[in-house]
């Protein structure tokens, strides 16, 4: 028997250009989006983990403003 090439919705899907780099750039920005997930909760993890205090200067009056942000876990002294 003779085989024959087999072409079926993939294949034809693939065969289109614009389809093909448009499912590429959609994988993309998926990989990225999935990386800045990774690193947006890495860096909440941080913060909730320890005191964090920013201090902001006013430009109009000069006055220095302290924010503190606290985290509902309790901190634990070195052991």
């Amino acid at each position: 028997m003779a085989s024959r090439d087999k072409v079926g919705p993939v294949g034809q899907v693939n065969a289109d250009p614009s389809i093909g780099q448009l499912v590429k750039r959609l994988d993309m920005l998926d990989e990225r989006l999935d990386n800045m997930d990774s690193v947006v909760t890495s860096l909440v993890e941080r913060v909730m983990a320890r005191p964090l205090t920013i201090e902001v200067t006013c430009p109009s009056c000069g006055q220095t403003i302290q924010i503190n942000v606290t985290s509902g876990v309790r901190l634990r002294g070195k052991e």
